[in-house]
C-alpha cells in the first residue's frame, strides 16, 4: 500500500468514525454535506481523494475541522466548535461534562 493510499484510508476511517458518533447514515451525511451517497462511501473506503470544497462540506457537516479529517489532530477550530456547543448547555449539564472530562483525564494519567 502506498503512502497516499494509507493517508486516504486514514481520512476515510475518521470520516466514518465521526459520522457514526453523530448517528448519521452515509445517506444522511451525504444530504447534510450536499454530496452524493456514493461520494461518502468512496471517501470512507479511502478510494477517492476529496477536492478541497468537498472536504470542507464534509468537515462542516461532521462538525470538525478539515485538519482533523486530514491529520487526526485536534486544532483550535475543533476546540472552538466544542466551546460553542458547551455554551448552549445549562449550568448543570456543563458541570456533568466537566466531571466526565476530569474523569477521563484522571483515567488517562493512570496509564
Amino acid at each position: 500500500m502506498q503512502n497516499t493510499d494509507l493517508c486516504l484510508a486514514e481520512i476515510g476511517r475518521r470520516v466514518a468514525q465521526r459520522r457514526k458518533e453523530l448517528g448519521l447514515t452515509q445517506e444522511a451525511l451525504a444530504e447534510k454535506a450536499n454530496v452524493t451517497t456514493q461520494f461518502v462511501s468512496y471517501a470512507e473506503a479511502g478510494k477517492r481523494a476529496m477536492r478541497p470544497e468537498n472536504l470542507k462540506k464534509i468537515s462542516d457537516a461532521l462538525g470538525v475541522s478539515a485538519d482533523y479529517l486530514l491529520t487526526g489532530d485536534v486544532t483550535d477550530k475543533d476546540l472552538l466548535l466544542l466551546s460553542r456547543k458547551l455554551a448552549r448547555l445549562t449550568p448543570s449539564q456543563l458541570q456533568s461534562v466537566e466531571n466526565i472530562v476530569d474523569e477521563c483525564i484522571r483515567l488517562s494519567s493512570q496509564h
